[in-house]
């Protein structure tokens, strides 16, 4: 018997961890928490403290309920789709380096462009015309 809680106590705590386990709460929304144990049984959550042997029988019991399966399974697919997204975000850092590599490339050859093409016009303005001799033909055929 736990120590510091009574045989009624104990009785109530019981019927209200059945009645949270089958589905019929009467003063909580059914949830099998150990806040719904000690609302459900209607004494303090420190009453309920000291009855370590009856929170042992719920963690157990918890544990193997259909909610408690249904935990664990949510639990492992969060982990799975943290890990999903780890892999994601190291991605999308890789991509978003090789990005701002290809656009600072891509930059300093717009630079080179514009100035090469600068330079070929600024040339182009310098070049001047022979004038051709009267009479000449061109090259030989």
């Amino acid at each position: 018997m736990s120590a510091g809680v009574s045989p009624a106590t104990r009785q109530r705590l019981r019927e209200a961890m059945q009645r949270l386990f089958n589905g019929r709460p009467l003063h909580t929304d059914g949830t099998l928490t150990k806040n719904n144990l000690w609302r459900e049984a209607q004494v303090s959550r420190a009453t309920m403290n000291r009855a370590a042997d009856i929170l042992a029988e719920w963690d157990a019991r918890a544990g193997d309920s259909p909610t408690g399966l249904a935990v664990r399974r949510r639990d492992e697919q969060l982990e799975k789709l943290r890990e999903r997204l780890r892999a994601s975000t190291l991605e999308r850092r890789t991509l978003q380096a090789q990005l701002d590599a290809a656009a600072t490339v891509i930059a300093a050859l717009h630079t080179e462009n514009t100035a090469l093409r600068r330079q070929a016009t600024d040339a182009s303005s310098h070049l001047v015309p022979f004038r051709r001799r009267p009479g000449w033909e061109g090259p030989a055929q």
